[in-house]
């Protein structure tokens, strides 16, 4: 058996398409979107929008049950990682797996918008609106809670990897 110092299934550059090796080499932060029932997804493609209200805004799968469980409640959480969560990002982007369900491990705080990690930053939404664009799904939210945590390094994408 020997070990790669890179993904041996990933696909080559050469056969992505130039638009996804373009975002890849822009750094992103790794948040965590929640929603109740227990359903959560790694979103990296987002903005915050400052404003009365404020907004966020953020590209997700429109197949992903996180998606289907935040349409039906109307509200969602959005939480920051950092260094600390790389495995938790992994888990909610079905890269690792997570005997026993996503919530298993860890501290949560359950909230009115989603479960959320203990002790991270987060912002309870309300959904106002979602669009598709490209492949993705354009999920618009009205910032009704902010709650922040300690401020440690955030977790960030970039090429394929985590920094932080």
């Amino acid at each position: 058996m020997s070990i790669h110092a890179s993904d041996p299934f990933a696909t080559p550059d050469e056969l992505k398409s130039p638009v996804r090796r373009l975002r890849g080499r822009l750094p992103a932060a790794v948040t965590l979107w929640t929603a109740a029932g227990d359903r959560g997804l790694t979103v990296s493609s987002l903005l915050v929008v400052d404003g009365d209200p404020g907004r966020v805004l953020g590209l997700i799968d429109d197949e992903s049950d996180f998606w289907t469980a935040a349409e039906a409640a109307g509200r969602f959480a959005v939480s920051l990682l950092t260094a600390e969560d790389r495995q938790l990002a992994d888990k909610f982007a079905g890269l690792m797996p997570a005997p026993g369900g996503l919530f298993a491990t860890g501290e949560w705080d359950r909230t009115d918008f989603g479960p959320v990690p203990r002790g991270r930053s987060w912002a309870g939404c309300r959904l106002v609106g979602a669009e598709a664009k490209g492949w993705s799904l354009l999920v618009e939210g009205e910032l009704e809670r902010i709650e922040l945590g300690e401020a440690g390094v955030a977790l960030v994408h970039e090429r394929g990897r985590y920094r932080g």
